[in-house]
């Protein structure tokens, strides 16, 4: 059982601490222009992708592991235009891995 405790623990400081800090400070660098760029549009934008993690970390931890509700439409994820800010962009991935880290943290080990 304390393995299964320090994997969940392991996991959810991995999301919040390494993964977002990096996912925030190569966003942070970007024009609202480069974050939504694309080459042609059978590619995705960063902005997209952005949306695409947020709703993948809601489906399958917080609906999937942490049995919460989930309404999702994953084909807006990729259709959006709308050119979100980036600090829009990182607060909605960052309200959702901390509804993730709740949902880990409410598993039994």
């Amino acid at each position: 059982m304390e393995s299964g405790r320090e994997f969940i623990g392991h996991s959810s400081k991995l999301l919040r601490n390494e993964c977002f800090p990096r996912i925030r400070i190569a966003v942070e660098q970007l024009s609202g222009e480069q974050i939504w760029w694309r080459p042609n549009e059978a590619s995705n934008s960063i902005g997209n992708l952005m949306l695409h993690l947020a709703g993948n970390v809601t489906q399958w931890i917080i609906g999937g592991v942490g049995s919460m509700p989930v309404v999702r439409n994953r084909q807006e994820e990729f259709d959006e235009r709308s050119l979100i800010t980036g600090r829009l962009l990182l607060e909605k991935l960052e309200q959702t891995l901390d509804n993730a880290a709740n949902a880990l943290a409410r598993l039994d080990a």
